[in-house]
């Protein structure tokens, strides 16, 4: 399989509400936005390196909490932590430097999905190539 492009689908309870909390909490921006009628129906945002698309819900596609959970890595986890924590974003694990190396801070949108940031140590084996 030759994997050209990829993006994780999201669809949330209400679309302008998680629209506007990660661009205005989380600070994403947005790739392009469409729609019909003059009335939005999706948007996609950069992820770095890929994108996440918020749409209307789809048939056959899992919904609600626990339907995705979004893995960003981010150049400094402690100061993500207070930045959203100050937005008033619950934390559902504080930054932690887990047993395998990473930095990690876990947190979720207003539908639930699961977020975790993630801070990648200098030395550590997945910024390695192998030559």
């Amino acid at each position: 399989m030759e994997v050209l492009s990829s993006r994780v689908l999201l669809a949330p309870a209400d679309l302008d509400a998680a629209l506007e909390w990660y661009t205005s909490v989380l600070g994403l921006r947005v790739y392009r936005e469409y729609g019909a009628g003059g009335r939005r129906t999706g948007a996609v945002l950069f992820l770095g390196g890929g994108l996440l698309e918020l749409t209307g819900p789809r048939a056959g596609a899992p919904a609600g909490p626990g339907a995705a959970t979004l893995w960003l890595q981010v150049p400094d986890v402690d100061a993500e932590h207070d930045r959203l924590r100050a937005a008033g974003v619950a934390v559902a694990a504080p930054p932690e430097t887990m047993p395998w190396g990473l930095r990690e801070c876990w947190v979720a949108d207003p539908d639930g999905t699961r977020i975790v940031l993630v801070e990648v140590p200098v030395g550590h084996p997945i910024r390695t190539r192998l030559t």
